[in-house]
């Protein structure tokens, strides 16, 4: 026979015990935790809150994930980057993500893993790698985006991420359109080199460009195809385009990289840039202000790699407490034959 009194002491130690574990249960939430460890299970998702805090110390150990280093551009960026940091006496952990989405994801996590005070991004494209920014903020570590962007349906500024320091990548398509227009008097037939699908510069620029052109009825994007914001892809490409649209006048590049890499396609096919065909391009590298010494260039929007010292400026605000504006504009200039080979010397 069951003692009741026993019984009843079971029975309210079993309820005490499920209450434990609903109110525990309770307390745990989706957002970031303190002290910097991992909320781990779940997908993070965005949108809401602030940055993770960032306290102010002395010396920082920060991550600086570099999307690829086949470049001039990318190179400069990241010894811009180093120097800072040598320069203030911070430790920074770089990785270069070879130009792949699933390393600069598994970079991102290692820096996490590694607790870094700041993770500095420079991301390959937008959709997969806000989730990496999510991830960080899931794991109380703030992020800074240099030079692109993530999906802002994702992820914001001032909410998932402290800000994004780059250029106005509109505005850098919208100026080389605006030059081609006046360059041409509103009628070419234009070859389009893409950066890479799904980069905020290569969707930006070409938004830019497309715009300033759109009021043009004699200016005509015959062809318009990425190449990876790579040379030689560049002139791959240009070589294809070519054979099907002989009577190109104009190659517009999203970057010099690709734009040389036109130049040479286009020697190669018995046309003489510059002149047969027009080439514009942005990003103002050495190689490029070279080529419009050489007039095989003619217009070029700058793109300012030098992102160390506004970068670390922006974190010393943050963990200062003061308000950093979402987006960080650097100026960028603009060259063609009147200044390109006086302003050689200090390009990159």
């Amino acid at each position: 026979m069951t003692n009741p009194r026993r019984h009843l002491v079971r029975t309210v130690a079993v309820c005490t015990l499920a209450l434990s574990a609903l109110l525990i249960a309770g307390c745990h939430t989706n957002g970031p935790t303190s002290g910097g460890g991992s909320t781990g299970g779940g997908t993070a998702s965005g949108g809401g809150g602030t940055p993770p805090p960032l306290t102010k110390k002395a010396h920082y150990v920060v991550g600086f994930s570099q999307v690829v280093s086949n470049n001039p551009w990318r190179i400069a960026e990241t010894n811009s980057m180093k120097a800072e940091a040598a320069k203030r006496g911070d430790k920074l952990i770089f990785t270069d993500a070879t130009d792949s989405e699933a390393k600069q994801i598994a970079d991102v996590t290692s820096m996490v893993a590694q607790h870094v005070d700041l993770i500095f991004l420079a991301p390959k494209s937008e959709k997969p790698l806000a989730q990496a920014v999510l991830k960080a903020k899931a794991a109380n570590i703030p992020v800074i985006l240099l030079d692109r962007r993530v999906d802002a349906d994702m992820a914001k500024p001032g909410a998932d991420y402290v800000t994004f320091i780059g250029s106005d990548f509109v505005d850098q398509g919208k100026r080389v359109g605006q030059w081609l227009v006046k360059a041409t008097g509103g009628k070419a037939k234009i070859i389009e080199m893409e950066g890479t699908a799904g980069a905020s510069p290569a969707i930006d620029r070409k938004k830019g460009f497309d715009g300033a052109i759109a009021g043009q009825p004699g200016m005509q994007i015959i062809a318009s195809q990425p190449a990876d914001f790579a040379r030689d892809k560049g002139r791959q490409v240009t070589e294809t385009l070519l054979q099907a649209h002989p009577d190109v006048s104009v190659v517009y590049a999203h970057n010099d990289e690709m734009a040389l890499g036109a130049i040479s396609a286009l020697e190669a096919a018995g046309k003489t840039p510059g002149k047969d065909v027009l080439v514009v391009s942005i990003d103002g590298e050495k190689y490029g202000l070279q080529a419009i010494a050489d007039g095989k260039l003619n217009y070029d929007v700058q793109s300012s790699p030098f992102f160390g010292p506004v970068a670390f400026g922006a974190l010393d605000s943050y963990a200062g407490g003061q308000k950093v504006p979402a987006d960080i504009v650097v100026h960028d200039k603009a060259y063609d034959a009147a200044n390109a080979r006086q302003e050689i010397a200090s390009s990159y």
